[in-house]
């Protein structure tokens, strides 16, 4: 997988839409960054961008925004209920795939430097990036804001930047740039205008108060709804959930005989935060994330959108999965996927009229079979997964070892039966090609040709993977059932390649 970092630039604009889009404009001038967000807040007079793409490209746009920020923003005449200390206030790196925290780090380092050096702006670095441990927490950073950092800068040394010049950058302020984990942006409007109710709740939860480790806390007024706000960033939603938050927030607004009226995110959130929140109040069973359409429907689309290169890449790699078996199911795939082609070749030409209905039903059924084999893929992978997960498990006493026995072989007859799955599919796929080798349109005789091989070598490989699988399992009746199986499997198999053959080097003579 390529390497990925999200941004999210929190810029100090919520009430001018086209200052925000010409910086955005700026962020999308490199090559490779797509744009996932952007919200605006008049009220807090702050704008949350998020964008992702590769660290060098991640790193070049966001010079630019936070080059164009000071441009066009003026910190001597912001105003807003959010803390706040420059045009680009703070500007996160997260790592999202194949890019490690400390990689990262790096990034924000080299980008803290080109806009400390090139644009003269005071830098410092925060969470994960912070060279000096109590600017780890932003809040530490950012105390005084940019009234008061105007003044500190250059007189407390505690306030030195990490980069760029030890005074304040008048018109663009400072700016924190850091790295860390994907943030939930949360909000809780209640049913009053007395900010001291916000308040008191917002010290109730927040971390350096006492309360959840991973959450951070403000109250604001919020004027234009007459209401006040306990904003929230959890800085770590798996160790302290959107739902544990939100039910404390409701227990201490009952205190004060206020409610909570509405919440809000504010940019993304990351699905499993979601589903956290709602398994919580739903009080689920056994719910898996698999149940969800949508996720199902995704790694569906994700097995079939795979690029090439991508999965080579992958197989190629020094890792056992994916591995022989998930390449047996993309060989079957493809094995599908032109027959499928020959199929819209033939059912397009009035040539072959006779036939229509009967290679139309053909092309359905070798799109279904085209689906499955991608889907398993993936799920020969994670059959792989779930033996080795099996094997790490812990074996120091008599039950436990009982446990992993029996896990081991479990998982390790659900690793036997993805394979036998892509072969029955695969056998499946020839019959299909053998109908239109026979019927189908003749100047695509080859690929059903390539189709028929791709299928046969996907059933013989994936009879590979049964084999060595049932090799270890203790079940001697289910071993005899898929050995019985396999045999079957094979003898069709094999008559039908050759069938499918010798109709490829007829027609090939006959042309």
């Amino acid at each position: 997988m390529a390497q990925l970092v999200e941004c999210v630039p929190n810029f100090s604009e919520g009430r001018r839409p086209e200052v925000i889009d010409e910086i955005i404009k700026e962020i999308l001038s490199v090559d490779g960054i797509t744009l996932l967000d952007k919200e605006m807040d008049p009220s807090h007079n702050r704008a949350v961008v998020t964008f992702v793409g590769p660290p060098m490209e991640a790193k070049e746009a966001a010079f630019r925004g936070i080059k164009k920020a000071s441009e066009l923003i003026d910190m001597r005449e912001h105003t807003g209920e959010h803390p706040r200390m420059g045009a680009t206030d703070v500007c996160p790196f997260i790592p999202i795939s194949d890019i490690t925290m400390k990689e990262c780090v790096l990034l924000a380092k080299e980008l803290a430097k080109d806009v400390g050096e090139k644009l003269d702006i005071p830098v410092y670095l925060y969470e994960d990036a912070a060279a000096i441990p109590r600017r780890k927490d932003l809040a530490k950073v950012r105390k005084g804001e940019y009234e008061g950092l105007c003044e500190a800068i250059g007189t407390n040394p505690k306030k030195k930047p990490d980069f760029g010049p030890e005074k304040m950058n008048l018109k663009a302020g400072a700016t924190a740039i850091g790295v860390r984990m994907f943030l939930v942006a949360f909000n809780a409007y209640l049913d009053t205008n007395d900010i001291k109710i916000a308040k008191k709740i917002s010290k109730a939860i927040r971390s350096r108060s006492g309360g959840f480790m991973y959450c951070k806390a403000l109250g604001f007024s919020i004027e234009e709804r007459n209401c006040v706000q306990v904003s929230m960033n959890l800085v770590n939603y798996k160790k302290t959930p959107i739902h544990r938050v939100f039910e404390t927030i409701k227990n201490e607004a009952a205190r004060y005989g206020v409610n909570v009226t509405s919440s809000e995110i504010i940019g993304l959130v990351p699905n499993d935060a979601l589903i956290k929140a709602v398994d919580y109040y739903l009080r689920f069973e056994n719910f898996t994330k698999d149940q969800i359409f949508e996720e199902k429907l995704k790694k569906s689309e994700e097995a079939q959108k795979r690029s090439g290169e991508e999965f080579f890449n992958e197989v190629a790699a020094s890792t056992p999965a994916p591995g022989g078996g998930s390449v047996a199911a993309a060989a079957g795939a493809l094995g599908a996927a032109l027959t499928s082609m020959v199929s819209r070749l033939t059912v397009s030409k009035k040539k072959y009229k006779s036939v229509h209905d009967e290679i139309s039903a053909i092309l359905a059924q070798s799109e279904i079979l085209r689906k499955e084999l991608s889907d398993l893929i993936i799920k020969d992978k994670e059959a792989f997964d779930r033996v080795m997960e099996a094997f790490k498990l812990p074996k120091d006493t008599e039950a436990e070892v009982k446990n992993r026995a029996f896990q081991i072989e479990d998982t390790t007859k659900g690793a036997a039966l993805v394979p036998m799955k892509v072969a029955e599919k695969s056998l499946e796929v020839l019959s299909l090609v053998k109908v239109v080798a026979e019927k189908g349109n003749v100047n695509s005789i080859t690929d059903a040709g390539v189709g028929a091989l791709m299928a046969k070598a996907a059933m013989d490989g994936a009879i590979l993977n049964v084999r060595i699988n049932l090799s270890g399992l203790a079940d001697k009746d289910f071993v005899g059932k898929l050995n019985s199986e396999i045999d079957s499997y094979k003898a069709r198999g094999e008559a039908l390649a050759n069938e499918v053959a010798r109709i490829v080097e007829q027609k090939i003579i006959d042309a």
